[in-house]
């Protein structure tokens, strides 16, 4: 890939401006609450965009193309069953308690509801999974600049991070928001024109079609079996895995998007977050998933376009790039490479601002010094910065032993997130619920995933204890790790919760549903209410399942 001057101005001016915005922030940053949580001060226009930036990283952009161009249409399903329905829950349900508790982050929300070991269990996993989300992003931004400008995967990886450290640690978590934003409008200029070219040079829509086997341009008609589709699941694995464990666990648990909305500047405001960002993540399909399904077809064509491989297989985390240097100007090929920088650097800083915090907070203010003055709890955040972008960077070599980086972010969320989802359904929705069954049930879910994917393959990953079953694809065994945490917690949880003494509802008062004040916008205008919101996003979903059954 070769860039002609103008594509470097266009990647100097994004750095500057980048990091100006965390210069300019730096001046508002007096306490670890500017720094951790921004004060609870941002615009909610701000917080829906930054909500879905902050997953706009690697898992969207080169993951999704890579699973377009694997699984097919069929990748639609994790924005239309695993994201849209779990946000509309999230707004709808459980941001009053999030929001309306004060609470800092979600791991104190749980001490909150339950007891201290509950949140140390969990601040200490979404610690760890956090960073390995930071170092997919790190990863795969790596390969990046080493297809571009010709660096060595651990400069490229090292210049990255010095990148998003740099603006993190001089304006914290609204540097991060900000950034965010302009990160979110310069994905999408740099990719809705790749989406339109590749398809057209394809043919269109029905040229794909004719190229391809049915199976990757139907979203629903071929689930009836695991071996009928690329994805290897059945209607169930798909619904229950994907579209309720996996996705009510990231989207409702996962503290990474949760702090974006408890950022904005009120109640009201915080419930909209996701509401509102449920629009744009329903059409990022077409942005994101579609190139890799167009490369697919033009590999088959006489285009010039070659399906990128490596040792063999196919190298399904090189597509957008690979498409990228084939159909881009110069220019258009500085605002892609810009949009995809973004969208690493987004992915990046999202993951360390919340482990920032969750570290802070949740583990050093709890266990280490508690009670110290908050300037010193402002220093610990700026050094948990550092050494979270380091810790990144370790990740980012793991991740070179997956050949798609969807198939291991989820199983990362399915090891931590799914489980977690069962703590805070039956913790936010039956007051009955106890801290000991919490605890007993997150743990003993936890390890039923590891053990899942322990004594299970796919595609020549896990099985290290034993070969139980083969599933037909990683991402099956992901949704079925998922489903299985989720239900071990389900129901461990209960049954110690039965043999063990709940709280008092004093106690869960603004914790519990039953025992919360969940604000009522009656005399709201229309467009600030949930409900009418709500029923706008539905009907077109619905449409979208239709068209593309």
């Amino acid at each position: 890939m070769k860039l002609a001057p103008v594509d470097y101005v266009i990647l100097a001016l994004y750095f500057a401006f980048v990091l100006g915005i965390g210069w300019r922030l730096r001046k508002r940053i007096s306490s670890s609450g500017d720094f951790l949580t921004s004060g609870r001060s941002v615009p909610v226009w701000i917080t829906s965009l930054a909500f879905i930036a902050a997953n706009l990283g690697a898992l969207e952009l080169v993951g999704m193309a890579g699973s377009g161009a694997k699984y097919g249409i069929m990748t639609a399903h994790f924005y239309w069953l695993g994201a849209i329905p779990a946000m509309l829950f999230m707004g709808i349900f459980m941001m009053p308690f999030y929001y309306g508790s004060k609470a800092r982050s979600v791991p104190e929300y749980l001490k909150m509801r339950f007891d201290e070991k509950t949140r140390a269990f969990n601040a200490f996993s979404f610690a760890i999974m956090t960073i390995f989300a930071s170092g997919i992003s790190m990863y795969a931004l790596g390969l990046l600049l080493r297809l571009v400008l010709g660096w060595s995967f651990t400069v490229s990886v090292l210049a990255s991070a010095a990148i998003v450290l740099a603006y993190t640690f001089l304006g914290g978590l609204t540097s991060a928001i900000y950034n965010e934003v302009l990160q979110f409008f310069l994905i999408v200029m740099g990719f809705a024109p790749l989406a339109i070219v590749s398809v057209i040079k394809a043919g269109g829509w029905q040229g794909i079609v004719s190229r391809l086997p049915p199976n990757m341009t139907h979203a629903w008609r071929y689930m009836g079996s695991p071996t009928d589709n690329p994805m290897g699941v059945e209607i169930f694995g798909m619904v229950a895995g994907l579209g309720f464990v996996l996705s009510f666990g990231y989207w409702c648990t996962n503290f990474l998007v949760v702090q974006r909305a408890m950022a904005a500047d009120s109640m009201s405001a915080a419930r909209r977050t996701p509401l509102i960002g449920t629009i744009p993540k329903m059409f990022l399909p077409f942005v994101v998933i579609l190139p890799g399904i167009a490369a697919l077809a033009l590999s088959k064509m006489n285009v010039g376009y070659a399906f990128p491989m490596r040792a063999g297989s196919p190298n399904y985390d090189l597509v957008l790039t690979t498409l990228m240097a084939k159909f881009y100007p110069a220019g258009m090929l500085g605002v892609g490479l810009t949009g995809l920088m973004a969208s690493f650097m987004s992915g990046m800083a999202g993951n360390v601002t919340a482990f920032n915090t969750v570290f802070t907070y949740d583990i050093y203010q709890s266990y280490i010094r508690p009670g110290a003055p908050d300037r010193h709890y402002l220093t610990v955040g700026r050094a948990t910065t550092v050494v979270g972008v380091l810790l990144s960077i370790g990740a980012a070599y793991l991740a070179t032993l997956f050949n798609n980086l969807m198939d291991l972010l989820q199983l990362v969320f399915g090891v931590v997130n799914a489980p977690l989802f069962a703590t805070f359904l039956l913790g936010m929705f039956w007051k009955r619920t106890t801290a000991h069954g919490a605890f007993a049930g997150l743990s003993i879910g936890t390890a039923a995933a590891i053990l899942t994917l322990s004594t299970t393959v796919a595609e020549g990953n896990g099985g290290w204890i034993a070969h139980l079953h083969t599933f037909q694809s990683q991402m099956a065994q992901n949704f079925w790790i998922a489903i299985i945490a989720f239900t071990t917690n389900f129901v461990i949880s209960i049954v110690v919760s039965m043999f063990t003494t709940p709280r008092t509802d004093k106690d869960m008062e603004g914790l519990v549903y039953g025992l919360t004040k969940v604000p009522h916008d009656a005399t709201a205008k229309w467009y600030e209410r949930p409900a009418p919101l709500t029923v706008m996003v539905v009907i077109l979903l619905l449409i979208l399942n239709i068209w593309f059954r």
